[in-house]
């Protein structure tokens, strides 16, 4: 058995209750480059480096003294040659009458340094990358928003007649370029949103105790002449006056307007869109439901991804892909910005519920003039 011992794959050393070393095995021996003379009889903690001396003093000896086993410990070791060499060792306390032993296994970490190092520098330049690549989307956005505001502005001179009368030919051409421009404009502004956002250059939200049906009325104005115009249903259950919702109107406002938009767009005419609202005084739901074409149980996490389709999107939609998939990505960001979660249950062919969760406030009924 000792001879198994000496030549074991891991180091072995033992050392007594006033920390001299007494055995040492052959492994741990051509692990530091020493010779046996240079370790046993010397103490154990002039082996170590000086943050493992340190280590050594104030917890592993104590723990072993009150625990008898001490296990998955990281140390330094000094070689002969200077170097360091690290270990993962566990220490055992054993007790013979009177006397009393310290045995330790050691197994050479050779690349952990290496790898530590490694990940390191991995995630400085997956940071670094992360930052260029939101930087040049940003100033590509800007870039591209600038020329494609003033084609949708002229557009709009031009139907307003200041330069002229048109004929319907020319109205209809116009009004589809300013369509086509107000497209494009939204999706870049998508994409500075999600380059921000990714960056961690949203400014923190002004977080405000607001009343929740009063947010989804104006919310309503905005995208309730699209639904109309598509031929879609709309309810909206009106929010009992007590409930109240602790967000930035700006960004609560962004999130539903995303989600509305979302429902449009895979809601058939004839479809139905309702929102709710609900609170048990801690957190309030607001939720988005529709009667659309319904998304498959295993991409209801994949579409809160940036730039990710529902599979057969296009198809449904005629063969053109809407949008860069980066709606739903901001939206759950966002919510998560405001200490809420934004989460979806669906099913193909009835529909989606989405469900915005955001923090409720009490007391606001003296002090809330906080709009939207």
């Amino acid at each position: 058995m000792q001879g198994l011992i000496d030549r074991a794959p891991a180091g072995f050393i033992s050392f007594a209750d006033d920390g001299t070393v007494r055995d040492v095995n052959t492994t741990l021996l051509e692990m530091l480059g020493a010779d046996r003379s240079a370790i046993v009889g010397k103490p154990f903690e002039s082996l170590l480096t000086v943050a493992s001396r340190i280590f050594y003093q104030t917890h592993l000896f104590p723990l072993l003294k009150l625990q008898s086993r001490v296990e998955e410990l990281f140390i330094t070791m000094r070689c002969g040659d200077g170097a360091d060499a690290a270990f993962l060792a566990n220490f055992v306390r054993r007790e013979d009458g009177p006397d009393i032993r310290y045995d330790g296994a050691l197994m050479r970490l050779r690349e952990r340094r290496k790898w530590e190092d490694e990940i390191v520098r991995a995630r400085r330049t997956a940071e670094e990358a992360n930052r260029r690549n939101s930087a040049l989307l940003s100033m590509m956005s800007h870039d591209l928003r600038t020329p494609i505001g003033s084609i949708s502005g002229y557009a709009e001179i031009l139907l307003m007649g200041i330069r002229g009368d048109l004929t319907d030919a020319q109205r209809g051409d116009l009004e589809r370029v300013k369509k086509a421009s107000e497209y494009v404009l939204s999706l870049i502004e998508d994409v500075l949103s999600f380059a921000r956002l990714n960056a961690g250059e949203i400014s923190e939200p002004d977080l405000r105790a607001l009343d929740a049906d009063a947010v989804l009325a104006e919310t309503e104005s905005l995208i309730g002449p699209r639904m109309e115009q598509n031929g879609i249903g709309y309810e909206r259950i009106a929010c009992d006056s007590s409930v109240k919702v602790v967000a930035d109107p700006d960004r609560l406002q962004q999130i539903l307007l995303n989600l509305l938009t979302n429902a449009v767009k895979f809601t058939p005419a004839g479809g139905r869109i309702t929102i709710t609202c609900a609170s048990d005084g801690e957190s309030t739901e607001i939720r988005v439901a529709d009667t659309g074409r319904g998304i498959p149980a295993d991409q209801l996490e994949k579409i809160f991804e940036p730039f990710v389709q529902v599979t057969g999107t296009a198809a449904a939609l005629g063969g053109r892909q809407k949008g860069f998939g980066l709606g739903l990505a901001i939206s759950r960001g966002l919510a998560r910005k405001m200490n809420g979660e934004l989460s979806v249950e669906s099913e193909v062919g009835v529909g989606s519920t989405f469900t915005l969760r955001l923090p409720a406030s009490r007391r606001i009924d003296s002090s809330a003039s906080a709009g939207v």
